[in-house]
């Protein structure tokens, strides 16, 4: 099925955004990616993604220039493959992700925010060692993770401070080199602003704070917490509660907008110090790596990694002999046409019953074939082999964007492990193809093969899982020969090349008729078609025909073999529209590849509406049947080819249209070009996407995305994921979100290194009532002598019991090492209740808060140093969050939710009768009173969130708690009942400022009426 484009209205391209537009929130950054821009109406505003986006190209670009000699600067930029700009949007995703994820977005810890200098300098060291660390030790997707998030606090540094304010020219060394000279912070007590009652703050910062000689730092208090001490600077903006607090204004620079920013004049200096950093980073990063290890962080130009899963029992001698030539053809390929001196990555995982691994990875070729030669078909008497969890293990490893050969003649012994490798395939876009060499529908095999010791029958589609996997995943499933796996292997050879595009992919069976477009940017084109195929004809755009298989020519050459029909389209090749028309018995599968630089990248994403305007990227499958925006990034082109690009055409499983998608251009520079689309309703069945466009003089461009996407009414979201240390236990809390019937659900957790308890991985029942959430948590015990550097893989996975709804996280920890936590506990305050008469006897005010070990060592002590109420201490649970904090603005380590009903441990085979009697458990309190002795909440704390409350007199309008981690070091928090005064300011600008909001919504819909009547 083609997918040229419907007949789609051009008013859609703006009105049916403009709507979203209306009641986005304030920003607390730069703004995090290019839809920010939309949303603020600051089209000339750098964003983080920008920001981002720009550096690591120039660098990487510099890299290469320095490399290779006598290449084109243009051919550089197009030739960077698909997996560097992949790797690239995983930086500027992380960075953005800083702006929307519950635990940072509100900490001020991440943002230079509220004058939390000392501790923000801390993080970003500590992002910068953790980034070295992994790229050194291979691990290069937490690696990008790690950097995304150290840009992010850098960038923010120079709009969030009074740096630029200064009349600094260059950056702050000082912040990721302790040995260059530091500026002072200003004092709780030294007032750092004047009153500034305008949108536009000129000259607000006090003369102390930007003279030349001796200058002191500060950053800007945002919201209600930490609660601005007076005459200290906001953040500032419309929806900024505190910037009505003395002193009234702001000073962010994160937009080119008044109404956002304060000192929006000094935005692009600020941009372009922030912008210069960056670029330091990266150059430093480079020379502390080494440059092949730096462009390898980045996947530049380097081809699909090739992945072997190989069955190694006694009857699989053709087979690995198969790969061995494969392989081995590969490599000197690459060799030969290599333009870098990376050659790829390479991964083996052989498995047999009842082992599977280790994992064989390598970056040298010479290397790999020796794992190869090393390999021996030796024993296995009994059908099933450990095929999934080789093949999980492989993912685990593989790189985003690779390709999987599985190589086996049995079924999977270990088929509860299908939902975490889809999850995985999915996660990592990765295609898996399945080889096999022993079909149920024939009979006697050849005498090579086993005789096995069947166990119980054998069930005729004990294959099945293999074939979804490989649909899901955009692959093939091969059902051909020992005498034929030789022939069959050559798609190994097709698949793996760092310029292949899809043109074609879908699933069918008996008659079909199915058509792919070519265009000039395509060669080397080549069909496989697998299953058992009685007819085919190949019609080309002229008209002309050959049927296969017959004698080679006029248009192609088939290479015949059980199971795979390959086929090679002969050049010229004649541009437009082709034809396939097959008769088959059972399924068939059609996969059309061409080498071309013009590809794409995509993503669902939602509007973000916490703190920060943008679009958050939708972890795990879209939600069925609700808006989202679809987020595509088209790559290859370069600056003197003209294209443009008008929909996305959503295909169901057979490539029928299911629903035209139109796309607007977003105005961001990144490979080309980067386009957004609007779906007001998700559909419920499966799809692929295809992109359509034109080239300069007219001719219809088509590129397809082969992985299936399974929309659900199920949600997975990740709340926090800590580091790893040896010898320490480590939580990850997440949330499932049920946007469907009250029902049950199997959830489910995987780790790949066993740091998972035994219960914790088994399958536990869930029930979620109708549109709404549980919160879980998982334990993972990392031992002492894990390995420094290793990047851990979590995958969790939940399914409804009576649908096929589904959905899946998959995490990537890091363990890193122990070193001395000098990283005090912090104190967040919820809410604050105060009613104080005038007579102070008659009234009483309370406070809720929650605490947290910021290091690795674990709360150990608190103590009421000050006040006459009482402090009361329990663990929290996901109700207690909801009630304090609703209507309140976000704080630091907690994010309330609108559907929750409970937080409990993930382990939880019982019936689910008897949560409540584990809540009950968790919730027993401890109380605090006035200038006791520090009590030891060491082991009732077990590392985790507690919740403090609070009450006292009036009269008594200040207390002081006192709180101390197991390494020693304390933290005192002060509270007062005037804290009321700040988070009650925090629903008043929303009042204030609607009517600029609606202001701002009819000058959208005057642009959409102007660009309709135009």
């Amino acid at each position: 099925m083609m997918c040229e484009g419907a007949n789609i209205r051009a008013k859609t391209q703006l009105c049916a955004l403009v709507l979203l537009i209306c009641f986005m929130p304030i920003c607390q950054a730069f703004l995090p990616n290019f839809w920010s821009r939309v949303l603020t109406m600051s089209w000339d505003s750098y964003t983080h993604q920008y920001m981002t986006e720009q550096a690591v190209l120039n660098i990487t670009i510099e890299t290469l220039t320095k490399i290779m000699e006598d290449v084109d600067s243009e051919e550089l930029y197009t030739g960077l493959g698909r997996g560097f700009w992949h790797a690239v949007g995983d930086v500027a995703s992380a960075n953005a992700a800083m702006d929307f994820l519950s635990a940072t977005r509100s900490d001020p810890i991440y943002h230079f925010d509220s004058e939390r200098v000392t501790g923000a300098t801390e993080m970003l060291r500590e992002f910068w060692s953790q980034t070295v660390l992994l790229t050194k030790s291979k691990e290069y997707q937490g690696a990008r993770q790690r950097l995304g998030q150290l840009f992010h606090s850098l960038q923010d540094f120079y709009s969030h401070s009074n740096w630029v304010e200064m009349g600094q020219q260059a950056i702050y060394l000082h912040l990721l080199h302790p040995k260059e000279p530091a500026v002072p912070v200003a004092s709780e007590d030294i007032p750092t602003c004047a009153e500034c009652y305008r949108y536009s703050c000129y000259n607000n910062f006090l003369e102390q704070m930007i003279q030349q000689t001796k200058p002191l730092l500060t950053t800007g208090y945002f919201s209600s917490f930490p609660v601005k001490p007076p005459g200290k600077c906001s953040h500032g903006g419309i929806l900024d509660s505190s910037r009505h607090q003395g002193a009234a204004g702001g000073i962010n620079k994160d937009s080119t907008s008044p109404l956002f920013s304060p000192h929006h004049y000094l935005h692009k200096e600020a941009a372009h110090l922030a912008t210069t950093a960056t670029l330091r980073v990266l150059q430093d990063l480079r020379d502390e790596v080494g440059p092949k290890s730096f462009l390898r962080l980045f996947s530049v130009q380097q081809p699909p990694a090739l992945v072997f899963v190989m069955d190694t029992t006694g009857s699989m001698f053709e087979e690995i002999t198969a790969a061995r030539l494969r392989a081995l053809s590969i490599i000197q390929a690459r060799k030969k046409s290599r333009r870098t001196s990376l050659p790829g990555t390479f991964i083996l995982v052989p498995f047999h019953d009842p082992g599977f691994g280790p994992v064989r990875e390598t970056d040298d070729p010479h290397e790999f074939m020796l794992y190869m030669e090393d390999l021996i078909a030796l024993g296995g008497e009994d059908e099933p082999e450990m095929c999934l969890s080789a093949l999980q293990l492989a993912l685990t490893h593989c790189p985003p964007l690779s390709e999987i050969f599985v190589f086996t003649d049995a079924s999977p012994k270990d088929p509860h492990l299908h939902g975490a490798v889809q999850a995985l395939i999915l996660e990592k876009q990765t295609k898996v193809n399945f080889l096999l060499t022993e079909d149920p529908s024939l009979k006697g095999r050849g005498r090579l093969l086993r005789k096995r010791k069947k166990r119980e029958t054998l069930s005729p589609d004990r294959f099945s899982l293999y074939s979804s996997l490989s649909s899901v995943s955009g692959g093939m499933t091969i059902f051909t020969t020992k005498k034929d796996i030789h022939k069959v292997s050559a798609i190994v050879e097709d698949t793996t090349t760092s310029s292949k595009v899809t043109l074609l992919h879908v699933d069918s069976g008996l008659d079909s008729s199915k058509s792919f477009r070519l265009d000039k940017a395509v060669m080397n084109v080549k069909l496989h078609i697998t299953g058992q195929i009685i007819h085919c004809q190949l019609i080309s755009p002229s008209g002309s025909s050959q049927l296969v298989p017959g004698s080679d020519g006029p248009l192609v050459v088939l290479d015949s073999s059980q199971g795979l029909y390959r086929i090679s389209l002969l050049t010229p090749l004649e541009i437009g529209i082709w034809q396939v028309v097959t008769r088959a018995i059972g399924p068939v599968t059609f996969n059309v590849l061409g080498d071309s630089s013009l590809d794409f990248l995509y993503y669902f994403a939602k509007e973000a509406n916490e703190t920060h305007p943008g679009l958050r990227k939708i972890d795990g499958s879209p939600i069925a049947d609700t808006p989202v925006f679809l987020v595509v990034a088209v790559i290859g082109l370069s600056s003197n080819e003209d294209a443009s690009f008008s929909h996305m055409t959503l295909l169901g499983p057979n490539g029928e249209s299911v629903l035209n998608v139109l796309l607007n251009s977003s105005s961001s520079s990144w490979s080309g070009e980067e386009l957004v689309g609007y779906i007001d309703s998700v559909p419920r069945m499966q799809f692929s996407l295809c992109l359509s466009g034109k080239d300069g003089k007219g001719n219809l461009l088509e590129r397809v995305s082969t992985e299936m996407i399974q929309p659900t009414h199920v949600q997975m979201q990740v709340l926090s994921a800590p580091h790893l240390v040896p010898g320490h236990s480590s939580t990850v809390l997440f949330e499932v979100f049920n946007h469907g019937p009250s029902r049950q659900f199997i959830l489910s957790a995987e780790d790949d290194y066993g740091y998972l308890s035994h219960h914790e991985k088994h399958r536990n029942r869930l029930f979620i009532a109708e549109r709404s959430s549980v919160k879980r948590e998982i334990e993972l015990s990392t031992p002492h002598k894990a390995q420094i550097g290793r990047s851990i893989t979590l995958t969790l996975t939940v399914k409804a019991e009576d649908s096929q709804d589904s959905n899946y996280a998959v995490v990537h920890l890091t363990i890193i090492p122990q070193e001395q936590d000098t990283s005090p506990p912090v104190c967040s305050a919820l809410r604050v209740e105060s009613v104080c008469p005038s007579l102070c006897s008659l009234g009483s005010w309370k406070v809720s808060l929650v605490a947290k070990d910021r290091g690795h060592s674990g709360l150990a002590y608190a103590q009421l140093a000050q006040g006459e109420g009482v402090l009361t201490l329990s663990h929290v649970t996901t109700t207690q969050l909801h009630e304090e904090s609703t209507g309140v603005a976000q704080l630091p380590l907690l994010q309330s939710q609108t559907h929750t009903s409970e937080s409990v441990e993930f382990n939880n085979s019982q019936p689910s009768g008897t949560e409540d009697e584990h809540e009950s458990q968790r919730s027993k309190s401890i109380r605090v009173m006035s200038r006791e002795a520090p009590v030891n909440i060491s082991e009732w704390s077990k590392g985790k969130l507690i919740m403090m409350f609070y009450s006292s007199s009036c009269c008594f309008p200040q207390a002081e708690l006192v709180l101390w981690d197991r390494a020693g070091n304390m933290r005192r928090c002060h509270l007062i009942a005037s804290q009321q005064r700040a988070l009650r300011e925090n629903s008043a600008p929303s009042g204030t400022s609607q009517p600029l909001v609606v202001l701002m919504f009819w000058v959208h819909l005057t642009l959409c009426v102007f660009h309709e009547l135009s």
